[in-house]
């Protein structure tokens, strides 16, 4: 599976995931899915991680495609076979379009993964957080592709 067709993926799953839980749940509703470890928490979140720079919506849409372009740029550069490091950057990619489509349409980010001892997430924000520490280690252990990205 290509890298973009894994993107689109990570998107589609995200805003699928993102509209049953607005069409079936009112902000601040929990639902225990594994008593007080994991329940569905429908929040609106304005901010970034942990609810950082609440209400900054223009700022975080000009990150957002920033990113977004900064990843497309290294999907088209970076020679096919290194299928790993696209992989990670596909994972960025889906979750950075799936938090901005939220932004972009409501002026908030729609967050449901509640393990009761972590801020409150979505899909797009683990794909975000897996990708990105892929691609640390990639960079940090494989020199080829740094060598790639010049």
């Amino acid at each position: 599976m290509g890298a973009w067709i894994f993107a689109a993926i990570i998107f589609a799953t995200d805003q699928f995931t993102k509209a049953l839980i607005k069409a079936r749940m009112v902000p601040n509703q929990s639902i225990p899915v594994i008593d007080n470890i994991l329940h569905l928490t429908y929040v609106q979140n304005t901010g970034a991680a942990f609810s950082l720079l609440k209400g900054r919506i223009i700022f975080f849409v000009a990150v957002s495609l920033a990113v977004i372009s900064v990843i497309i740029y290294y999907l088209i550069k970076v020679p096919d076979e290194k299928k790993f490091f696209k992989f990670a950057l596909a994972l960025v990619l889906g979750g950075a379009f799936g938090n901005l489509a939220d932004r972009l349409r409501f002026g908030y980010v729609i967050d449901f993964i509640d393990f009761r001892v972590w801020p409150v997430f979505n899909v797009a924000d683990s794909a975000v957080v897996i990708g990105v520490i892929l691609l640390f280690y990639l960079i940090m252990f494989d020199r080829d592709i740094l060598e790639s990205l010049n």
